[in-house]
């Protein structure tokens, strides 16, 4: 079974960022005196860094818009392969949906025959 992420809160983030800066102390201390793990703090730190443009990287909104792009991107490609399933086949005839869709235009495709709904 995976183990789940804890959540902390912006702040508790942001305040640790900041020890990690002022204090002169290492990393994993700061880490541990926090109960969190190295690697988290590190990728924090990190992450302020590359948002500070002080490091090159995917910025914290970027990583954002990239994930909701991504996210939309698999919508569609799911909407896209529903529609090619539902599609008649290469025979141009309307499927028992009463849909029809042919090679040729829309008002051809309407003259044709009635579309039930």
């Amino acid at each position: 079974m995976s183990e789940t992420k804890p959540q902390y809160p912006p702040q508790f983030k942001a305040e640790a960022i900041e020890l990690v800066r002022s204090s002169g102390r290492s990393i994993s201390q700061i880490a541990k005196d926090l109960g969190v793990s190295g690697n988290s703090l590190r990728n924090w730190v990190k992450q302020a860094q590359i948002d500070q443009g002080e490091r090159e990287g995917l910025t914290t909104e970027e990583r954002k818009e990239l994930r909701r792009l991504r996210q939309e991107n698999r919508i569609l490609k799911q909407e896209r392969d529903f529609l090619k399933k539902a599609a008649v086949d290469s025979t141009g005839e309307r499927n028992s949906g009463g849909q029809c869709i042919s090679r040729g235009t829309v008002g051809e495709c309407l003259a044709g025959s009635a579309v039930e709904f």
